[in-house]
């Protein structure tokens, strides 16, 4: 009697079916750092309420149309100011946080080659990381704006908005559908500080070190921006176009820079995550 071969692989393996996105998500969930960040982003607004409530009385410019001092005048006006000071650093640390401790993270705990052991294809175990990753980051940056804009609607009442600069005041049922656009191109102006993050967690076992350089890159972008000699090179900064979504809320909707931005946003992500792909692929996960 002739001895069975031995199978190429363990009965009921199946590549597909390994680290599913629902398990992801639930590890990703029970993380310390995803409660206190959501926590943080969920508690701005109201401490922006109160904040301009103990203002109340403070010595404001007659008239001002400066989007700061135009805050109290509606939920939008409010949740646009309330985006406005945190796109630049708080949504930049939450999305550099989900997205460069995913890898870097489970090298530390030295469970990544438990993981691609089990076994988990690379290009599946990387494809579910991001997608986990790319979903609590967005999740962090529609959070901030939805509870601003219902912290101001309580606060400062369901009002038409008035638009920095201009002073004109048009209908929030007018501005509402455009916020929408404001939040969409938030999240895609994020797509690089999330790709960076995703790319240097593929390269080290210290989240620290692919969160710090995610967030490096945006501080040194703003430093170079400020140099006003580059002239339009400024433009391929990956940071440049970050305001654009303020020319949703403008009188006339001007697409222009939006477009721009998302252009450079994206190509800029794409490279990034191809790189991080590469990278992995031949990452020596033993050593």
């Amino acid at each position: 009697m002739t001895a069975d071969t031995a199978p190429a692989t363990a009965s009921g393996y199946s590549p597909g079916r390994t680290l599913p996105l629902s398990v992801e998500i639930v590890r990703q969930f029970r993380r310390r750092r995803t409660m206190v960040m959501f926590t943080l982003l969920l508690a701005l607004p109201w401490v922006l309420v109160i904040a301009f409530s103990l203002g109340a009385g403070s010595n404001a410019p007659q008239n001002s149309l400066r989007l700061s001092d135009l805050a109290t005048e509606s939920a939008l006006n409010f949740a646009a100011f309330a985006l406005s000071v945190s796109a630049s650093f708080l949504l930049v640390v939450a999305v550099a946080l989900f997205c460069g401790d995913t890898v870097a993270s489970e090298a530390s705990w030295s469970s990544l080659r438990y993981l691609l052991a089990s076994p988990v294809p690379r290009d599946r175990l990387l494809r579910q990381k991001l997608i986990v990753a790319f979903g609590y980051a967005a999740a962090a940056v529609v959070s901030l704006p939805l509870m601003a804009l219902l912290a101001g609607t309580v606060a400062f009442g369901w009002n038409d908005i008035t638009i920095p600069g201009t002073g004109e005041v048009i209908p929030a049922a007018t501005v509402l559908p455009r916020f929408g656009i404001v939040i969409g191109y938030a999240l895609v102006s994020q797509l690089v500080v999330a790709s960076l993050a995703f790319l240097l967690s593929t390269m080290t076992d210290s989240p620290l070190g692919a969160v710090g350089g995610a967030v490096g890159l945006v501080i040194v972008c703003n430093i170079l921006q400020a140099v006003e000699t580059l002239g339009a090179l400024r433009e391929f900064l990956p940071t440049y176009w970050n305001t654009a979504w303020l020319d949703a809320l403008a009188p006339e909707l001007d697409w222009s820079g939006m477009i721009k931005g998302a252009s450079v946003s994206v190509t800029y992500s794409v490279i990034l995550l191809a790189l991080a792909f590469r990278r992995f692929r031949r990452k020596d996960i033993v050593s």
